[in-house]
C-alpha cells in the first residue's frame, strides 16, 4: 500500500482527535434548519463536522479552518510524494521540467532525493496522526534552505568536501 492509499484512507475515515467522526454524524442539516438551529450547526462543525443538504440536494460540509489547512496540505504533499517516488523509480537523474514546483531539489543528488522522500514519508505519517503540518513544514523548510545553500558553487563545495577531524581543533574560550 502506498501513502497516497494511506492517506486517502485516512481522510476518508476523517479521524478527528481520538474518536472517529462518522460515529457523531447524526444530524444532516436542511438549508432551512439554518434559521432556527444555526448555532447547532456552527456548534457542530466547531467539534468536527456539520453536515448540510441543500434544497438542491447536493451535501455540504462545514468543519474548522484549521482542519481543511490539514487535510489539504496532506492531500498535497502526499501526490508530491507519490509524484516524486515514482520519478525516481522511471529516471536516474530528474531534470527541472520533470520536477515541476519540486524543480528546487535539483540542487540534491539521487541519494538525496531518495532520502528526501523517505523523510517526506515519515513527516506525512506523523502530521496526519498528529492532525498538524507542523512537522511536515518544519522539513520541508530544513530541504529548500539545503537546496538554496547548495545552489552557491562555494558553498556547495563545502557542505559536500571531505572532512577530516584532524582538520579541527580545540577553540580556547575568548
Amino acid at each position: 500500500m502506498h501513502l497516497t492509499d494511506t492517506v486517502a484512507k485516512i481522510l476518508a475515515r476523517s479521524w478527528v482527535g481520538s474518536y472517529d467522526v462518522r460515529a457523531t454524524v447524526d444530524t444532516i442539516y436542511q438549508a432551512s434548519d439554518l434559521a432556527t438551529k444555526r448555532r447547532e450547526f456552527i456548534d457542530a462543525a466547531r467539534v468536527g463536522r456539520a453536515h448540510l443538504r441543500d434544497t438542491d440536494g447536493t451535501e455540504l460540509v462545514a468543519l474548522r479552518a484549521g482542519e481543511l489547512e490539514v487535510l489539504e496540505g496532506l492531500a498535497y504533499w502526499s501526490g508530491q510524494h507519490r509524484r516524486i517516488e515514482r520519478l525516481l523509480r522511471d529516471v536516474a537523474e530528474p531534470n527541472v521540467e520533470q520536477l515541476g514546483d519540486l524543480a528546487w531539489l535539483r540542487a540534491f543528488d539521487r541519494d538525496d532525493l531518495l532520502a528526501f522522500v523517505d523523510e517526506l514519508y515519515d513527516c506525512l505519517i506523523a502530521a496526519s496522526a498528529d492532525r498538524d503540518l507542523g512537522v511536515l513544514g518544519s522539513a520541508i523548510a530544513a530541504w529548500r534552505a539545503t537546496a538554496q545553500q547548495l545552489e552557491d558553487p562555494l558553498r556547495r563545495s563545502v557542505l559536500l568536501a571531505r572532512h577530516d577531524p584532524a582538520d579541527f581543533v580545540e577553540a580556547d574560550r575568548p
